[in-house]
């Protein structure tokens, strides 16, 4: 009896023991390769974004980066061309520092492209009324530190402007109240440098999507309800987005305050 029971007590401590030397290595500074998964070549300036912590890093010329994440923590990478990647971290990835990642190139049908789509006559008095006009307003209240912009301009434009500003608590609301944690992580997207380089070279959307939570769709009518024209939700680059989120958002915590 006194010989199971020691044999009981020893597998206990090996366990314990083992699972010990595993939580050493549950969070630190992540290294792992990057690579063409066409040719196995190591790919530069891929940008690497962990999610749940919100920093973000690039490859160096072999392909290789450092990251600080913990074990089940997922990484985001993208690369222009390439088809983006989500990377669950395990604790294999913290024990052998060989770990690649590949990104598959992304195959693109190029279709018809019209060169000309504004018929152009070379005289500058007649292609200057041949050219469109950005018809997007913005309007300046007395007593407010900022303009809202109202879109196109029409009857309703003013009424729009004017019911986001009376009343813009019950808009935000509805707005942000469902998905505050999501949220929180503007202010850390904003103070990691990295993170803010990768977003002002990016117009799809997708990293934000993927940090914040959200649906596309989901950014647009945050944008909209909080007055910004579509000409600026269309030609914005992500961190002009983000930074536009970010305001909005600071709007609707002080008028929930209140």
């Amino acid at each position: 009896m006194k010989r199971v029971l020691l044999t009981f007590f020893f597998f206990i401590s090996f366990f314990c023991f083992a699972q010990n030397e595993d939580n050493k290595l549950v969070e630190g500074e992540l290294k792992a390769t990057v690579i063409n998964a066409q040719t196995d070549f190591p790919m530069v300036s891929v940008h690497v974004v962990n999610l749940n912590k919100v920093v973000g890093t690039i490859t160096d010329q072999k392909g290789k980066f450092t990251i600080r994440a913990a074990v089940n923590d997922t990484l985001y990478l993208s690369f222009l061309g390439f088809k983006s990647q989500k990377v669950r971290v395990t604790n294999d990835m913290f024990k052998f520092e060989d770990t690649e990642i590949a990104l598959t190139e992304l195959a693109y049908a190029l279709e018809e492209v019209i060169v000309r789509p504004y018929q152009l006559t070379g005289y500058l008095e007649i292609d200057v009324k041949n050219l469109p006009i950005n018809n997007a307003y913005q309007y300046s209240i007395s007593g407010l530190s900022k303009s809202y912009e109202a879109g196109s301009k029409n009857p309703s434009a003013v009424t729009k402007v004017l019911g986001a500003i009376l009343n813009p608590a019950d808009l935000l609301r509805n707005l942000f109240g469902k998905k505050p944690r999501q949220m929180r992580k503007l202010r850390q997207m904003k103070e990691d440098d990295d993170i803010r380089n990768l977003l002002a070279s990016k117009f799809d959307r997708e990293t934000l999507t993927e940090l914040l939570q959200l649906e596309k769709v989901d950014i647009e009518d945050i944008l909209n309800n909080c007055n910004y024209s579509k000409s600026f939700i269309n030609t914005a680059n992500d961190l002009q987005i983000l930074d536009a989120i970010s305001s909005c958002y600071e709007e609707y915590k002080v008028l929930n305050r209140r």
